[in-house]
Parts: C-alpha cells; sequence; structure tokens
C-alpha cells in the first residue's frame, strides 16, 4: 500500500497538497480515510487527500462541478497533482481555452488531443515541462504547427500523430523534431509521403535516447538512413509502402540494439525475414503481421528454423510466440498478457515490460488497421486468434492500446457499414470470449475515452441478436443509458447508438425505458441539436425504434420527444436524422386507437409541414419515411384536413409520379398517404384533380404486394367520386384492377379492387358521364367504351367473390340457415386483413343501395363487402354494425334476404349480416 500524504489546507487554501504517485487508491483506503458520522455525511470534513483521490477517479467536466461546491475543493480542483495529464481529444479546444488552463498546467507532463485547432493552441497551455504529446485527426496539421510545438517542449520524450495520415507533414518537420528535442524517446508517425535521409540522420544525431521509432503507413522511407539510428531498439514500418527489402535487412540487421521490429501490412517475402531473424545478433522479435507476400510461400509457413527469435504472423500463433519470451513455459498461451502483468507488480523487469508494451501497441495498431481494411480471407484468423487478442489487448495498462483495442472489437465484426450488418460467427466469438462483460467493464470507466470506444464496440456487436440479449443479460442497457447522459458528446453518441441497436429487440424496449434510456435520448437532441448529426441519427433512430411500442411511445410523448423530433424534421439538414426523426414520428403516429400521440403530432406546431416538405427531400430515405408518417397522421380526421392545408395533397401526388422506379417502401408509403388522405370526399376530388390517378394505377401494375395493395386501396377511395371513377376508366386503371382483383396473392388487394370496380360501375359515374357530356373537356381526349370496360369489370368481380363461396355449404345453407351453417360460410368466406378497414356512413350507405342494383353481382359483392366489415372481432365491426343500425338499415338486409330476385349468395351474406348486427347490438348493451 502506497504511503498517504495529508496536508492542510490554511489560512485561505493557498499551501499545496501533495498526492501519492500511485493515483489507483483503493475503495478501502478511501473509506479509511473518512471520517466517522453519525446520523449524516459532512462532506467537507473529508481529508483532503481522499477529496483529491475523488477528483482523479472523475472526468475534468465532473472535476469542475466538484470543485464549484466550495472554495476550499475550488483550492483542491486546482492542485497540480491534478493536472498531470490532459485528455482534450472530446472538447473543442482553441487559445481561449488554452489560456484559462494554463495557469494549472505548469506540471502538465502527457497531453492528448485531436485535429489541427487543438494542435494549434497548444502552446498557449505554456506547459514547459510536457514530455509526451499524442494527437489524432492529423491530416490537416502542418509542418509549421508541429514545429512550433516542438520548439517550445523541448523536454519531450514522446511524439505520437496518428493513426490517421499526416497528409501535410514533411521532413522538414522532422528534422526540427530532431533539433528541439534532443531527449527524445519515442517518435511515431502516420502517413508522411517521403522521409528523407536527411530527415532521419538528424534524429540520429541530435536524439540520442530514442529507442522507439514508427514510421507508419508512409509512402517511401530510406532504408540506408534508418541503418544509422544506432540507439533504436523498436522499429516499426508497418503499412509502409515501396521499401528495398534488399537494402533495408542488410542494413537493419546490423543495428546494435534493436530488439523488435514490425514490418506488418507490408511486402515483405520470406527472404528479408529470415535475413533478419538469423543475422540480427540482438532481434527477438519481429512482427509481419497481414504480410501477404510472405504469407504465399507455403515452405516458409511450413518452416520453424529460427530458434530463439519470435515471429508473429497471421500463420503462427501469436499467443505461443508471445509466451516464448518468457522462461516460464507452464502457462497457457493465452494468459500470457495477464501472466506478464502480475510478474510486473512483482518483479518489475523493465526489459520485459518494454518488449511486451511495444508489442501490444504494433499489435492493436495492426489489428485495427486491419480491420478497417477487411480483407478477404481472414475468418479463421478472426475467430481462432484475433478476436481473443483484441479481448486480451483490451485489458492493457496503456490506455490507447485499450482504446484501439475497442475501436478493432467495433470495426472487424462490421461486414457493411451502410447496411448495419455484421459478421455473426466474429461477434460471437467475442462473446464466448467473455468480451461483452469485459467492454461493459471499459464503459463504466471514468475515462471517456474508453467509454466512448468500448460503447461503439457494444453498439455494433448489438446488431447480432444473441449478442444483444447477453448485453442486456449483463446490465448493459443501464450502463449505455447512463452514457447517453454523458456531457462528452462522443460518449453519448455511441451510446445512443448501442440503444439505438438493442431496441430493435421487442424484449429490451421496455428494459431502455426502465432504465431512464427515453429521457436521455430526448434530452440528447435538446442538448446538441446543431451541428452534431452523428448524436441526433442515433438519438432519433433509437427514439423511432422505441416509439414503435405502444407503451414506450407514451413514454417519447411524456419526455417531450415529439417537440424534440419536430423540431429536427423542421431545422436538421442531415439526411440521416431527417429520415430518422421522420420515422420516429411515423411509429409516434401508428398508436391511433390506444393513445393521442397521433393528435399530439399533428397539433406540434410545424409537425405537418415539415413532413409535407420532407416528402420533396433528394434522399429517398428521407421521402419514404416523411410519407409514412404523413399516412399514419392521416387516419387522424383533424390530422387529415390539416395535410391538405399544408400542401399535402399536391406534394403526395408529385411524391406518387416520381417514384416508378423507387424502391417498394417509398412506392408503398407514397400510396398509403395519398389512400389515408383520400377518405374525405374534398381531398379524395383534389387527389384526382391534381393528377393522382395516374401514378396510382401504375402502382397497382407492381409486382410488390404492398405497394399495389395499398395503391388499390387509395384507387377504391378515389372511385367513390363519379369524377374520379371516370378518370380511372380513362386512364385505363380497369384492366389493372381487373388483373388485381383476379391474380394477387393479396385477398385485401383483390378485395379492394372488386370494391373499387363495384363502385365505378354502380351507375354513378354513367349518370357523371352523361352530366358533363361527351364534349367536354375532361372527355374528348380519350375515347373510352365504358359498356365494354363494365362488362370486364362485373365478369372479374363475379368470379372474385366466387372464390370465396364452397358450392357443398352453400347449397346446405340455402336449405337450413341454422347458425352452425351460416358459421361455416362465414369462417370461408372471411378476409382476416379486411377488420381493420373503417367506412364512413355514406360508404356503408352505397354497399346497402347496391344491394338493390339491377346487376346481381353487384348485389352479391356488396352482401360480400357487407360480411367482412361487421363480422365480429373485426377493429371497427362495431362501428360500422353502429352506423347500420342507427341508418336503419336492418330493414333493407330483410327485404334482400327474403326477395325472390337476389341472388343466393347475396341472401345467405345478407343473413350472416343481420345475425352480426344483433350480436354487436348484444354486446354494446352488455
Amino acid at each position: 500500500m502506497s504511503r498517504r500524504v495529508r496536508r492542510k489546507l490554511e489560512g485561505k487554501g493557498k499551501d499545496k497538497v501533495v498526492l501519492p504517485s500511485d493515483p489507483e487508491t483503493s475503495k478501502e483506503e478511501l473509506v479509511a480515510a473518512a471520517p466517522e458520522f453519525h446520523g449524516y455525511v459532512d462532506w467537507t470534513s473529508l481529508p483532503y487527500d481522499t477529496v483529491l483521490q475523488l477528483f482523479t477517479c472523475l472526468n475534468y467536466r465532473d472535476r469542475a462541478s466538484l470543485a464549484s461546491t466550495c472554495k476550499t475543493w475550488r483550492g483542491l480542483g486546482a492542485s497540480s497533482c491534478l493536472w498531470s495529464s490532459l485528455d482534450l481529444r472530446a472538447h473543442k479546444f482553441d487559445a481561449s481555452m488554452a489560456a484559462s488552463l494554463a495557469a494549472r498546467c505548469v506540471n502538465l507532463c502527457n497531453l492528448r488531443f485531436r485535429g489541427v485547432e487543438s494542435a494549434d493552441s497548444i502552446i498557449h497551455l505554456r506547459a514547459r515541462n510536457l514530455l509526451e504529446v499524442s494527437g489524432d485527426y492529423c491530416r490537416k496539421i502542418t509542418d509549421a504547427t508541429l514545429s512550433m510545438i516542438v520548439a517550445r517542449h523541448e523536454a519531450l520524450e514522446s511524439l505520437q500523430l496518428g493513426p490517421d495520415f499526416c497528409e501535410k507533414i514533411t521532413s522538414d518537420a522532422i528534422k526540427t523534431v530532431a533539433f528541439c528535442c534532443p531527449k527524445l524517446k519515442k517518435l511515431r508517425l502516420s502517413g508522411i509521403r517521403d522521409v528523407t535521409s536527411e530527415a532521419i540522420e538528424a534524429l540520429a544525431r541530435h536524439c540520442p535516447q530514442l529507442s522507439d521509432l514508427g514510421f507508419l503507413d508512409c509512402l517511401s522511407i530510406d532504408e540506408e538512413a534508418l541503418g544509422k539510428v544506432v540507439s533504436v531498439r523498436y522499429l516499426s514500418v508497418a503499412g509502409t509502402s515501396n521499401i528495398k527489402w534488399s537494402i533495408a535487412s542488410n542494413k537493419w540487421d546490423k543495428l546494435p540494439k534493436l530488439i523488435g521490429l514490425d514490418v506488418s501490412r507490408t511486402d515483405i517475402g520470406p527472404t528479408a525475414v529470415s535475413r533478419f531473424l538469423t543475422s540480427s545478433q540482438t532481434l527477438k522479435v519481429l512482427c509481419a503481421l497481414n504480410c501477404s507476400v510472405l504469407e504465399e510461400d507455403t515452405s516458409f509457413i511450413s518452416s520453424n528454423r529460427f530458434k530463439g527469435k519470435v515471429l508473429l504472423a497471421l500463420f503462427t500463433n501469436v499467443f505461443d510466440g508471445v509466451a516464448s519470451i518468457f522462461a516460464d513455459n507452464t502457462k497457457k498461451p493465452k494468459d500470457i498478457f495477464s501472466y506478464w502483468r502480475e510478474l510486473m507488480i512483482k518483479t518489475k523487469d523493465k526489459s520485459v515490460d518494454d518488449i511486451m508494451r511495444w508489442i501490444e501497441w504494433i499489435i492493436s495498431h495492426t489489428l485495427l488497421r486491419t480491420a478497417e481494411s477487411n480483407p478477404q480471407g481472414l475468418d479463421d484468423f478472426w475467430l481462432n486468434q484475433g478476436a481473443a487478442l483484441l479481448l486480451t489487448l483490451m485489458q492493457s495498462s496503456q490506455e490507447d492500446v485499450q482504446e484501439r483495442s475497442a475501436t478493432g472489437l467495433a470495426t472487424f465484426v462490421v461486414i457493411d457499414d451502410e447496411n448495419a450488418s455484421i459478421d455473426c460467427g466474429r461477434a460471437e466469438a467475442v462473446m464466448k470470449d467473455g468480451g461483452i462483460r469485459l467492454l461493459l467493464e471499459l464503459a463504466k470507466s471514468w475515462r471517456e475515452g474508453l467509454q466512448s470506444e468500448a460503447a461503439k464496440a457494444i453498439a455494433n456487436l448489438s446488431v447480432n441478436a444473441n449478442v444483444a440479449k447477453s448485453v442486456a443479460e449483463e446490465g448493459g442497457i443501464k450502463i449505455l443509458a447512463g452514457l447517453a447522459k454523458s456531457m462528452n458528446r462522443l460518449v453519448a453518441e455511441e451510446a445512443a447508438g448501442g440503444l439505438w441497436n438493442l431496441s430493435v429487440g421487442e424484449e429490451h424496449k421496455n428494459a431502455i425505458a426502465q432504465a431512464g434510456g427515453v429521457k436521455a435520448l430526448v434530452d440528447l437532441i435538446f442538448r446538441w441539436p446543431n451541428g452534431c448529426d452523428g448524436v441526433l441519427e442515433r438519438a432519433a433512430g433509437a427514439l423511432a425504434n422505441l416509439a414503435a411500442d405502444d407503451k414506450c411511445s407514451m413514454e417519447v410523448a411524456t419526455a417531450g420527444g415529439v417537440h424534440a423530433l419536430v423540431m429536427l424534421a423542421r431545422n436538421c439538414k442531415y439526411e440521416g436524422v431527417q429520415e430518422q426523426a421522420a420515422r420516429a414520428l411515423a411509429n409516434l403516429a401508428a398508436h391511433g386507437d390506444s393513445n393521442n400521440n397521433n393528435a399530439a403530432v399533428g397539433q406540434e406546431a410545424g409537425a405537418l409541414e415539415a413532413l409535407v416538405q420532407l416528402t420533396q427531400a433528394l434522399h429517398e430515405g428521407v421521402r419514404q419515411e416523411a410519407a409514412g408518417a404523413l399516412w399514419n397522421l392521416s387516419f387522424d380526421d383533424k390530422n387529415r384536413e390539416s395535410i391538405a392545408a399544408a400542401g399535402g395533397v399536391e406534394a403526395l401526388v408529385a411524391l406518387a409520379q416520381s417514384c416508378s422506379n423507387a424502391s417498394p417502401g417509398l412506392q408503398e408509403r407514397a400510396a398509403g398517404a395519398l389512400w389515408g388522405l383520400s377518405v374525405s370526399e374534398a381531398n379524395s376530388i383534389a387527389i384526382g384533380r391534381e393528377g393522382g390517378v395516374p401514378p396510382l394505377i401504375a402502382l397497382a401494375r407492381s409486382e410488390a404486394e404492398d405497394v399495389h395493395e395499398t395503391a388499390a386501396g387509395a384507387l377504391w377511395n378515389l372511385a367513390f367520386n363519379p369524377g374520379n371513377a371516370l378518370r380511372i376508366v380513362e386512364e385505363g386503371g380497369v384492366p389493372a384492377l381487373v388483373h388485381l382483383c383476379t391474380s394477387s396473392v393479396s385477398k385485401m388487394a383483390r378485395f379492394m379492387a372488386a370494391l373499387a370496380l363495384a363502385y365505378m360501375f354502380d351507375g354513378r359515374m354513367d349518370e357523371y358521364a352523361l352530366m358533363i357530356g361527351t364534349s367536354s373537356s375532361e372527355s374528348t381526349s380519350k375515347s373510352v367504351s365504358l359498356d365494354g370496360a363494365r362488362r370486364m369489370a362485373l365478369k372479374h368481380i363475379e368470379a372474385f367473390v366466387i372464390t370465396f363461396m364452397d358450392p357443398q355449404i352453400f347449397v346446405a345453407a340455402a336449405v337450413s340457415s341454422t347458425p352452425t351453417m351460416l358459421a361455416q360460410v362465414t369462417e370461408r368466406a372471411r378476409i382476416q386483413e379486411a377488420g381493420h378497414l373503417r367506412c364512413s356512413g355514406a360508404e356503408i350507405g352505397r354497399f346497402v343501395t347496391m344491394l338493390r342494383n339491377p346487376s346481381s353481382i353487384l348485389k352479391a359483392c356488396a352482401a360480400f363487402a357487407l360480411l367482412q366489415f361487421t363480422i365480429p372481432g373485426g377493429r371497427h365491426a362495431m362501428h360500422h354494425a353502429s352506423l347500420m343500425q342507427n341508418g336503419g338499415e336492418a330493414r333493407v338486409l330483410r327485404s334482400a334476404a327474403a326477395a325472390a330476385n337476389m341472388p343466393r349468395e347475396a341472401k345467405i351474406f345478407a343473413k350472416i349480416i343481420l345475425r352480426n348486427l344483433e350480436h354487436h347490438q348484444a354486446e354494446s348493451s352488455i
């Protein structure tokens, strides 16, 4: 146990508080250090070293919150011992922020940053004692910026820039690093175009302690000059191209201190590898992972002639190779990294520690790069070694190795990022090796970089249903919901992604809501409403999934989700956010019978206008989800009229006209939205007038069942109006509806096509055609034979109804209309999905009137339709029965059931409808 040092602050708290060098004080120590209390906790009485230990376990934002509680703790929060290390990657770091932190950074030793703006601001920290600098997203960092950093920090011992390419850094900057940093021990740079001999020789001359050198993913390096850096112990040229291996192997094997060489992802061949392993007197480890030329030489793969040297390659067992470094060969190879970590606590053998830390770093780097490029033919490696290596490296004491390994796990499982598909075998390999529990432990770390990468890995792995179940069982939902509340945008973004993927499973939705996930997701939208598209897309996507559940949809609305999602639909310009926001609103509006979210969305200021506008978006997914939302919202009477007032008819007709070559999903929703709007006769007339009939006929010809079924529903509604009915005939709609009526695999499509044809030829259209006259502008452009169209329609309506009649049952039912016999007729005739259709009083009245039509075919069709609408158990059967009872339609039905001129099937259907009405009347009186 390390010695605890405590020094009180006196007076105004100006004295320094010294903290032990070991920050990992246990919970037991913290408890022991706290004073005894009775009844309540007086936090201000805690020993100062205990408070400082609490500070070390917090991120910067929480440290600031804790420091703001009182003057004493503000002084403690500014203690230099808390500011020896600074990770700025998740923060907007500019010159003004640097200036505000400068007073605390006198003893800053370790700095991590991200991007060019942060790099430009480092000098304003005035951290002259800085020892280690590590940066990523370095593509825009220039020679001038790097030169300025190293010129102000002569004490630098470690400089790492990558893994993304440093495209604007040249050898001139490397020479400046050499001149300004004589104490440099570690230099790792990625993506330099040309590392010249002058730059390398400058490092050799001016940096005598340089022991760890890496030029990764460079276009070219001077092989001969590298042979002059005699201080180097660990050298990595992974991913670097255009290396002349004959020169490299002849020069580098003579480096007097070289212990480890990393040539992974290069075109090195067996000759050079053999030369290094046989000629170098000091080399212990050569890492050549993912070297295609080497792996193609089967004779080299089968040989094992390098005694005392370790070769790490795809065709070797990496765990066995690392285990051979140690004298104790009794340990299981897969446990060798944990064995080394325990050994270091006891022996502190620096030579072994250095080589193992270097191995961890270079393997984690290569595995991540390999996962990103996803080359073919590595399945066996990932399943047998790669997944286990990444999980092992996630337990490293090096934070960057942990993060990189978690990112590697998140990356190597993904097959197609665009469609969110992953390799199930790889995902389950992670799960079987205990990876889920390990990732969740990392996600609970106070280090936000680890939280972010662990959450990303959990999110990607959770695409697999088995992994998602494991995440839930291990308490992952609660952890992710907690991380979604983070003030760190990167952490919150990845946590929201995890909840998005987990919320796909119906069994996880309520668990997410119970863990506070719904409110956390809604709060994310309000916290970062602008310029944070990744957060917003994931949050909206997760809310969209959750809103599909009735109970969770209420939680979303209660948490302010309607306002948040409408705000995104109105204001956000990023297509991914627009698509998910529209999908979420569509799902919220899909529970019209069980809650009032449908009306609530319509009442939210600007919601309907925004969705109408999104139907004109360039991105097909946005148009599809917006149309889907309008379709669902149109089930509410008030919304239906408001959508039309907002230009919805014109927008949706235009969408239907433009989607002939679009995906079936967009076509279905475009037709569905028009179907929903056309429930109103005024909207139906407007749709016809705006040119909505031709695109709906085209969609009715679609081979996709969902598309032509929805188009048939829209045409059925439109055909109620005689003007639209005539348009359908003139535009060639009769053959399209006849085809549906006879050929669709969807009973609903056939049913609605038959009803549309029945509307068109029950006589009202003929009266309208006579009224407008043949010279009308609406009919002169086309010559239409109404008689021929009528004959065709009636023939196929009759054929449709007959398909639901069993001749033997009907003969028996005609003789004896017993309840049992009528029940058999009903069961044979029933179209289950028709129970979801809701008709107005005018529509029901029209079918009742059709029972008196001269055509026996239309009589049978009308009776068949009324039967479907009144069958007990149908969603709107009680509504339809009430309309018929209130309208006195039972008298017409009794007359039809007894009429001599009524077709047999119509009479039997009428008897069943009367029984249905009696059933519903009895039900309503209970």
